[in-house]
């Protein structure tokens, strides 16, 4: 089920790029690039290419960001017991050194060790 959802999640990136390079900008984009653009007016229409290619845009947005939702919650790295290298790291130096009372550089609050006042007053 993963190696599928990672397919089609790959294929919907590879159409949303396709898709995006397409369409006409003031530059004339990709589709100035390949012919003109006048074959893709032809097919569609004069407008309807532009049109076409916003909704296809727009649904592989859509697609691409459900894709990604559903690959993060079935990916075999989201349980609890899977850690990143950085964490185990961490974990491991603060069992081999224990909790640091005072952080580098600074320096450690004094700690005044006075006896209580007795009480002066005689009843």
């Amino acid at each position: 089920m993963h190696a599928l959802l990672l397919l089609l999640h790959v294929v919907i990136s590879v159409g949303l790029i396709l898709v995006v390079l397409l369409q006409s900008s003031k530059g004339g984009g990709l589709a100035g690039a390949l012919g003109g653009g006048g074959g893709m007016g032809a097919v569609f229409g004069g407008r309807g290419a532009g049109d076409f290619l916003t909704k296809l845009t727009t649904g592989l947005a859509i697609a691409f960001m459900v894709s990604c939702l559903l690959h993060s919650a079935i990916s075999p790295t989201t349980g609890p017991e899977a850690r990143s290298a950085l964490q185990e790291e961490l974990k491991k130096r603060s069992l081999e050194t224990g909790p640091a009372s005072v952080l580098p550089g600074s320096v450690a609050p004094a700690v005044e060790e006075t006896a209580p006042a007795e009480e002066s007053g005689a009843e």
